[in-house]
């Protein structure tokens, strides 16, 4: 088969980005086991931190929404997190509630004062951190739609944005969708388990079949062979920049690495702790 996409030297991973924009990047992974592609499309969906409104008080609210609904689509609200590593996590701050270095305060005060429909925008959330705000298009963007309001209803509402992983909820991923796929051409045959009537038509071919050559029908199946070229496709939510996103979440693997190493040298080594302190136990 082919060695270049089926085999090579998993611990020399390479990266080449196909393509990059505000909200997407596009780049193949090589020289590596298919476990660690995996883990980094894991760690780019679930493990990178960003902000998101997490707390919601309701001083008055007279729309045709519940407070529930409302509080749904304020936590869903993509913000900026270009600066997310200056904030604590909510669990490893001192403070009692909430302050300026684990969380971020939003204000929404709005009245429909005028005949037909009021729209609120994402943009109209007050922020006290110019650099955590609500994710835009561009200057003339308003953002996301957030409710309708008609005349005579109110909505005022204290928020607060805290820093969190996609593991606890959704709204804390950076991605919107991560594609993700190899060897195009099915040459190890894993697609076998996957059609009901014909391959072809069922998984036609992407764009990344152009990255390698199909392998003959006839030739014989090399049953130790093994994907070494993945085709990664992220597209974020704005919050972060996508060549940020991977950074990040290469960053986490290695510290979750880091961790891993350190408890297997502290299981081996079971003396190298014990006795530090021949005085009296702590009371």
């Amino acid at each position: 088969m082919d060695g270049g996409a089926h085999g090579g030297d998993h611990n020399n991973p390479q990266i080449r980005i196909r393509s990059l924009d505000k909200n997407s990047i596009d780049f193949v992974l090589s020289n590596t086991h298919l476990s660690v592609a995996n883990s980094l499309r894991r760690t780019m969906i679930a493990e990178v931190p960003t902000m998101a409104i997490d707390l919601v008080e309701f001083i008055e609210n007279t729309t045709v929404l519940a407070d529930e609904f409302i509080a749904h689509r304020l936590g869903m609200v993509p913000l900026l997190s270009h600066k997310v590593d200056l904030f604590k996590n909510t669990r490893d701050c001192t403070c009692a509630n909430y302050c300026k270095d684990c969380s971020v305060e939003f204000n929404l005060h709005v009245k429909c004062t005028e005949d037909g429909t009021r729209t609120v925008y994402s943009t109209e959330l007050i922020s006290s951190n110019k650099d955590v705000v609500p994710v835009t298009e561009g200057p003339e963007d308003r953002g996301i739609i957030l409710i309708k309001m008609r005349k005579g209803q109110e909505l005022n509402v204290h928020c607060i944005a805290k820093k969190g992983v996609a593991k606890e909820h959704a709204k804390w991923s950076p991605c919107a969708a991560v594609g993700f796929e190899y060897d195009p051409h099915n040459n190890l045959r894993h697609l076998h388990y996957w059609f009901e009537k014909s391959i072809k038509d069922e998984w036609p071919l992407s764009k990344n079949a152009e990255e390698e050559v199909e392998n003959d029908p006839n030739a014989p199946f090399d049953y130790k062979a093994e994907p070494n070229i993945f085709y990664f496709n992220v597209e974020t939510v704005g919050s972060l920049e996508p060549q940020a996103v991977v950074s990040m979440a290469t960053r986490v693997l290695q510290e979750k690495l880091g961790t891993l190493q350190l408890a297997l040298e502290e299981d081996q080594n079971p003396d190298s702790n014990a006795n530090m302190d021949d005085g009296d136990p702590w009371v």
